[in-house]
């Protein structure tokens, strides 16, 4: 098991920069707000050829009774629960305050190694920046610089060195050392975006990213729960409690899949604050990393345009999807009829995908909507066969022709597939510019069909090629 270091500390100390230099991402909210980080966050760093676990965690606040903030600081108990060592993360700005001095003696009750780090020391004297830290009675400080890199190093060469965890015998990581002080690299160079998606044996395929997406309080993070069987990410009664993604590994039936909790996207009115703006785009951005998509449902809820602005977005995307109508066991027979009704009226263009009924606090449902995840995914990634697909070409054209258009009617000659997550099939031919839509919807029906394609949209593309008789104007 790989040893693991947990990040703690008040809110706005630093954490989730330092997360970020440490695991070579983007993957933790950063901005000038305190509380952005809520959920512990997992992340894997890689040091001198030394391997190990991070947790960012949300600020930590261990006297509050109730409501949202005792929620975090249970996240962050079990994180130091689960860590080999603590760092404890302090604001050489602003001095030691009473709260450092409650969070030092919780640390303390833990029985956790703790390194104490002063964070935001840049431009600071070394002595200066951690001399007032030594009453905390947590050893040494360590004055330090998140953002710039500043001797982050030396503190987790002395995290690592503390929990015993030795250098391979090769010294193959060695080259990597000058790498901490480098700037962070953009989030497009984020390698866990780049996961091969596709058929492979089951002894080394690669994580199914599902991402869980919908409006806010709709049971996103309950759902995450329940499959995890564990409170991983915090379920509670207010519209919002989410605001990063959270990636989680898990294993079902055999099959590695990485859970994706999202904040809930609101309507583009309600998007005001800057916190709130960073959490639409993880969204999005989790929608487009993901492999499959679950869009959640209040079935206690009407509809509601932003369903089909979310909906619509996944579509566009070209993901899988699975839909889960959550709180399903609460409504009346009538009640039930009326939400399919709705949904037929307002999602109807999801018909492509499994629509299933969900209790995520009673746990009910989960097997059959896993099931259907594997299924999407399955169907998103299929090898569609040429051969094939130029027969059920043909036999397509033979049932309903293409329209005519200026005198003439395109020709379909023959297809192959251009890709997959969504399937992408490439059709060749001659004046296919002036197929409609109409037309092209009735070819992806007539693919998914034929391919029992359950779960996942499907693409067409035209390559129209050049009449070789058609003699060039001179």
């Amino acid at each position: 098991m790989l040893p693991t270091i947990a990040i703690v500390g008040r809110p706005n100390v630093g954490k989730s920069t330092l997360f970020n230099r440490l695991t070579r991402s983007r993957a933790a909210l950063v901005a000038d707000f305190p509380g952005l980080t809520r959920d512990r966050h997992y992340g894997q760093a890689h040091w001198g050829g030394r391997t190990f676990l991070v947790i960012d965690t949300g600020g930590f606040e261990p006297v509050v009774k109730d409501g949202i903030l005792r929620e975090m600081a249970r996240q962050t108990e079990q994180a130091i629960a689960e860590a080999d060592l603590v760092i404890f993360l302090v604001d050489a700005r602003e001095g030691v305050t009473p709260q450092d001095h409650t969070i030092a003696d919780k640390l303390r009750r833990s029985g956790r190694p703790v390194l104490l780090a002063v964070n935001k020391a840049e431009g600071l004297p070394r002595e200066r920046a951690g001399s007032e830290f030594h009453e905390l009675a947590l050893g040494e400080p360590y004055p330090i610089s998140s953002s710039h890199g500043d001797r982050v190093r030396e503190l987790i060469d002395e995290a690592l060195d503390m929990i015993g965890v030795p250098y391979p015998s090769d010294d193959s990581g060695s080259e990597s050392d000058d790498a901490w002080d480098e700037t962070l690299p953009p989030a497009e160079a984020d390698e866990a975006s780049d996961a091969a998606v596709g058929e492979v044996p089951a002894e080394s395929a690669a994580p199914v990213k599902v991402a869980i997406v919908g409006r806010p309080n709709v049971g996103k993070s309950t759902l995450i729960n329940a499959l995890l069987g564990e409170e991983r990410v915090i379920a509670f009664d207010q519209p919002g409690t989410t605001r990063d993604s959270i990636y989680l590994d898990f294993d079902y039936q055999g099959q590695p899949y990485t859970l994706i909790d999202t904040a809930g996207v609101r309507r583009r009115g309600k998007v005001t604050e800057t916190v709130e703006k960073f959490s639409v785009i993880k969204t999005l951005q989790a929608i487009e990393d993901a492999n499959v998509v679950i869009l959640l449902l209040d079935a206690q809820q009407d509809i509601s345009e932003q369903d089909a602005h979310i909906a619509s977005y996944i579509l566009e995307a070209g993901r899988a999807l699975v839909v889960g109508i959550n709180k399903w066991d609460g409504l009346t027979a009538d009640q039930r009829e009326t939400i399919k009704r709705d949904f037929d009226r307002k999602l109807g263009f999801l018909s492509f995908a499994r629509h299933l009924h969900l209790s995520a606090l009673n746990s009910q449902g989960l097997p059959t909507l896993m099931k259907a995840v594997a299924a999407a995914f399955e169907a998103a990634t299929r090898k569609l066969p040429t051969p094939r697909l130029t027969r059920l070409l043909q036999q397509a054209v033979e049932r309903q022709q293409p329209p005519r258009a200026g005198g003439g009617r395109p020709k379909l000659r023959y297809a192959h597939q251009g890709g997959n997550n969504p399937p992408i099939i490439v059709i060749h031919g001659t004046a296919l510019a002036s197929i409609p839509q109409s037309y092209v919807r009735y070819l992806e029906n007539f693919f998914s069909e034929a391919f029992r394609l359950e779960g996942t949209p499907l693409r067409i593309q035209f390559n129209t090629g050049k009449n070789p008789y058609v003699t060039s104007k001179r």
